[in-house]
């Protein structure tokens, strides 16, 4: 069952690794520009395992802001772990010791897999779970030390690499747009960012469209999980 276990997880992860390749060596070229060793990248890539904190980061240890900034800033950024996190609940429900580390180890592109997949009966979600977690954890790890290292020998320009997460986020909604009939999560949420972007400006509105988007899915629940609503049927049915 673990080796069945690891090959589907390898398998379903194998589109993230190549995102995360790319996206981990712009990442380390990045913060080589800026004067930093790749003993950061790994550092940094080991304990945070935050790719748009991390780029963002980079820019916060350049300009010398304060720890107390750049931890509300790194807040601000990753805030968006909780509401969608609160979804997993179940699915990490008796993973016993490794369900610290699937905590950390959560982004968007491994929540995007573990809230959709559909695994056999002789494969343990516990262990599926944290080898998808742990090997695309790897594949960042790996990522982001190349970069440093080869921005140590080659001359690159970090100009526009920044851009990197702001590129695969599309990528994925975009994949979820085609994958998936119902497109009102994605309207509510694009229509929802861009009424609180001209109301709030573009330093406030991240954290009220959040809290918007949060109630908002709590609202339209039934319309957006069919899931909720089946079992919400045959709760009325059973009374």
């Amino acid at each position: 069952m673990t080796k069945k276990s690891f090959r589907r997880a390898f398998r379903d992860s194998l589109p993230i690794m190549a995102g995360y390749l790319a996206l981990g060596i712009g990442y380390g070229v990045l913060l080589q520009s800026k004067g930093y060793s790749f003993w950061w990248a790994i550092l940094m890539s080991v304990t945070m395992f935050a790719g748009s904190g991390q780029y963002a980061g980079v820019d916060f240890m350049a300009s010398g802001a304060s720890l107390l900034t750049t931890a509300f800033m790194t807040l601000i950024i990753n805030c968006r772990h909780f509401f969608y996190g609160v979804s997993l609940l179940d699915k990490y429900r008796g993973t016993g010791i490794v369900k610290p580390y699937l905590i950390f180890g959560l982004t968007d592109e491994t929540y995007s897999i573990t809230a959709t997949v559909k695994l056999e009966d002789d494969i343990s979600p516990k262990k599926y779970y944290f080898f998808l977690t742990a090997l695309n954890h790897s594949y960042w790890i790996t990522g982001c030390v190349l970069g440093a290292v080869l921005g140590m020998f080659l001359p690159f320009s970090g100009e526009g690499v920044d851009y990197a997460m702001t590129a695969l986020f599309i990528v994925i909604m975009v994949e979820q747009w085609l994958d998936n009939k119902n497109h009102l999560p994605a309207i509510l949420g694009a229509t929802t960012t861009a009424v609180c972007l001209v109301v709030f400006g573009a330093e406030f509105f991240i954290v009220p469209a959040l809290f918007l988007i949060a109630a908002e899915m709590v609202i339209f629940r039934k319309k957006l999980d069919p899931a909720a609503k089946e079992k919400t049927s045959e709760v009325s049915g059973n009374d």
